[in-house]
C-alpha cells in the first residue's frame, strides 16, 4: 500500500484528487488479482491511464454510457470480482441513479461508484458538471455506504478499505490539483467511524471533503476570537458516526456543519436528521453551497464566492455563535 508522510503527502497534493484516485488504484492491482475498473470514457481524466496501459485485460471503457456502465459493473460484481467504476459526478449519480439504485442499492451488488470532480471543482465546465446535488442522492438509495475523503492521503485509504468493504458504495472525490493537505503522517481509518482532528469546548465543526482543511484552518482563527472549535472529518456520510455527533452535542454549544456540496441533503443534512430525535440538542449552522445554480470559474474562485474558504467560514461561525449567545 501508499504510504502517507510528510514526502508523499506533498508530491500527492501536487497531483489533485484525479491522478491520486489512479495510483491508488494502480498500487491496489499489485495485492487484489479479482480488481476490474471500469470508465464512461474517462480514463485519462479519472487518472487511471497508467493503470489500462499495466492492466489493460482489469479495465473496461464503457463510453459515454454510464447506465450501461453500471450494468456492466453489476454483472462483473456478481461474477465475484471486486469493481470500481468511474465518471464525473453529476453523470455518475444522476444519470445512472435508477441503476445504482437497483443493481447496487436492491441487489446489494460489490460496486465502488467513484465520483470525480464533485463539488464545484470542474469550474470551467460549468453547471452540466458540477456535483452539487450528488451526495443527498447517492445517500437516500438503501444500503449504499457514501464516503467523502478529505484528502489524498484519504482518497488512498479509502480506495483500500473500499476494496475490502462488502457491499455497494458512492466515493465522492472533491478537489483539484494542489489540493491542501489534511494528514502528513499515517493514521487508522475506518469507514463509518469518524476522526477528531481537533479538541474543541464550545464548538464542534463536522465537516469532509475538500472542506476539512478548511475547517480546520477556520477552527485556528475561531480561536484567535476567543472561541474553541473542535473539528471532525466526517469523512463517511452513510453510515453518519451518531456516536461523534452524540458526543458532540453533550458537549457544544454549537454544531457546524461544511461541505462541498449544496446545503440540502448532504452531510448537514444527515447530521440534522439524526438530531430531531435528540432532547436538548444545541442548534447547528450548515455552511455549503447554495441551493442554486451556480457560475462558471476557477475552482478556489467559487469556494469565495459561495463562502467556502476559512476566513468565510470562521465568519459564518462567529455571527451564528453571538446569535446563540443573545
Amino acid at each position: 500500500m501508499l504510504e502517507i508522510n510528510a514526502r508523499s503527502a506533498r508530491q500527492w497534493s501536487r497531483l489533485g484528487s484525479r491522478p491520486m484516485l489512479g495510483q491508488a488504484i494502480l498500487s491496489l492491482a499489485e495485492t487484489t488479482e479479482d480488481l476490474m475498473v471500469l470508465s464512461a470514457d474517462l480514463g485519462r481524466s479519472s487518472g487511471l491511464s497508467r493503470f489500462r496501459n499495466a492492466y489493460p485485460d482489469r479495465f473496461v471503457n464503457v463510453g459515454i454510457a454510464e447506465q450501461n456502465m453500471i450494468g456492466v459493473a453489476a454483472g462483473l460484481a456478481k461474477e465475484g470480482f471486486v469493481v470500481f467504476a468511474t465518471s464525473f459526478a453529476p453523470f455518475l449519480s444522476m444519470r445512472s441513479s435508477e441503476q445504482i439504485r437497483m443493481n447496487m442499492g436492491y441487489m446489494g451488488l460489490n460496486v465502488k461508484a467513484v465520483a470525480i470532480g464533485s463539488g464545484v471543482s470542474m469550474g470551467f465546465l460549468g453547471n452540466s458538471h458540477y456535483g452539487i446535488e450528488d451526495a443527498s442522492i447517492m445517500r437516500s438509495i438503501p444500503n449504499l455506504t457514501v464516503v467523502s475523503p478529505a484528502d489524498c492521503g484519504e482518497i488512498v485509504k479509502t480506495i483500500f478499505a473500499a476494496a475490502k468493504y462488502e457491499g455497494p458504495m458512492y466515493i465522492r472525490l472533491t478537489g483539484e490539483a494542489n489540493i491542501p493537505i489534511v494528514y502528513e503522517e499515517d493514521y487508522h481509518f475506518e469507514i463509518g467511524k469518524a476522526i477528531t482532528l481537533r479538541e474543541g469546548s464550545e464548538i464542534t465543526i463536522f465537516a469532509n471533503g475538500t472542506m476539512v482543511y478548511e475547517s480546520l484552518e477556520a477552527a485556528k482563527l475561531l480561536e484567535l476570537e476567543g472561541l474553541s472549535a473542535g473539528v471532525v472529518n466526517m469523512h463517511t456520510i452513510k453510515p453518519l458516526d451518531t456516536s461523534m455527533v452524540d458526543k458532540a452535542v453533550a458537549s457544544s454549544r454549537l454544531l457546524v456543519s461544511v461541505e462541498e456540496h449544496s446545503v440540502i441533503g448532504g452531510l448537514g443534512g444527515a447530521i440534522a436528521e439524526y438530531k430531531t430525535a435528540l432532547q436538548n440538542a444545541p442548534p447547528q449552522l450548515i455552511i455549503g453551497l447554495p441551493d442554486s445554480f451556480g457560475t462558471v470559474g476557477e475552482h478556489r474562485y467559487l469556494l469565495e464566492k459561495f463562502g467556502l474558504t476559512a476566513g468565510q467560514i470562521a465568519e459564518a461561525i462567529i455571527n451564528r455563535h453571538d446569535d446563540v449567545l443573545s
